[in-house]
């Protein structure tokens, strides 16, 4: 498979006065590193707070990093779109595009529904009529009537208008589309939907994803590869199936062992031992491994080195020294 994006010891920490002239730093994405094929689903999972957000911000340029790489392969040449100032960045926004995780606050509520879709298209050379001919076919592309155009988002559900920031994304036609969570806000017959689309969509388009939640069912069911952070850092990837059947680090067992059971039978069977113990700060953590103070295997090298993620198999790799 064909290689589209590599980050390369990606962080952004950010900065925090204290007292007397102290600087401390929150350190949300710490040496990240993992690559993305053209065409797949990479999921990326992990408590509130992990820093997956953050990451899929510094990949559209909302933050700036502090440090590290991102390759994005354009025409056969790699290019480190952190190293690009904003004006040379602009032509690959169209490229890379984000759905938000809240369809409430990213929908601009003084902007008509086709004003939003449009809104990339501001630069274009294409005359009012062919803005307006695409943003009907985006529409119907994503479930929703042409009618709607003329409408504000207050007048729309949750699932409504995430279907808008779906198109307004998709209207550039991007090759990458950062999903942040876009389903965490939407009730559960919505998500299923709205997961459904996003699929459908993704071979039309010929799209690859970059799907970030902390709902291990949906990112299971629609991920190739996943992704789990702790603390800014991955800790374990591999392929979807893979890390649910054999899953390595402590904190990926605890993760889908968290996962509900429907049936109360099968539920009452299984030995769920709760993640013990506090989690590290953030904020200037220590140099060690950051799950050691609430792993059940900790062992005297996890309090003094940061484990790095080493392969164990073709296609999985973890970030523990129990491998």
């Amino acid at each position: 498979m064909e290689e589209l994006v590599k980050l390369s010891n990606v962080s952004k920490w950010f900065p925090i006065k204290k007292g007397f002239g102290k600087k401390s730093y929150l350190k949300a994405v710490d040496d990240v590193s993992f690559n993305v094929f053209r065409g797949e689903t990479f999921g990326l999972v992990g408590e509130s707070g992990c820093g997956k957000t953050t990451l899929g911000r510094l990949m559209v340029r909302v933050y700036e990093p502090t440090s590290g790489k991102f390759l994005y392969k354009d025409s056969k040449e790699w290019i480190d779109l952190f190293s690009l100032k904003p004006s040379e960045f602009q032509p690959f926004r169209k490229k890379i595009q984000m759905i938000f995780q809240d369809p409430y606050s990213s929908l601009n509520p003084r902007m008509t529904v086709l004003q939003i879709i449009t809104e990339g298209l501001t630069d274009s050379m294409l005359s009012q009529k062919e803005k307006k001919e695409m943003a009907i076919e985006m529409m119907k592309n994503v479930g929703l009537r042409p009618e709607y155009l003329s409408r504000y988002p207050h007048e729309f559900s949750g699932g409504q208008r995430q279907r808008i920031g779906i198109a307004r994304a998709l209207i550039l036609k991007p090759e990458l589309l950062i999903c942040d969570e876009p389903v965490s806000a939407l009730d559960v017959s919505v998500q299923a939907q709205v997961i459904n689309l996003l699929m459908s969509l993704k071979g039309q388009y010929n799209l690859t994803y970059i799907f970030i939640a902390h709902d291990l069912a949906v990112v299971k069911y629609i991920s190739d590869r996943i992704a789990v952070m702790y603390l800014g850092r991955i800790v374990e990837l591999a392929n979807s199936n893979e890390l649910f059947a054999n899953p390595l680090h402590p904190y990926t067992k605890a993760l889908i062992a968290s996962v509900p059971v429907p049936n109360p039978k099968l539920r009452k069977l299984r030995n769920v031992q709760p993640i013990q113990g506090e989690i590290s700060s953030p904020i200037d953590p220590p140099t060690c491994c950051l799950f050691a103070s609430r792993c059940p295997y900790a062992m005297k090298v996890c309090a003094e080195q940061i484990p790095q993620l080493k392969a164990v198999e073709a296609s999985h790799q973890v970030a523990c020294f129990l491998y």
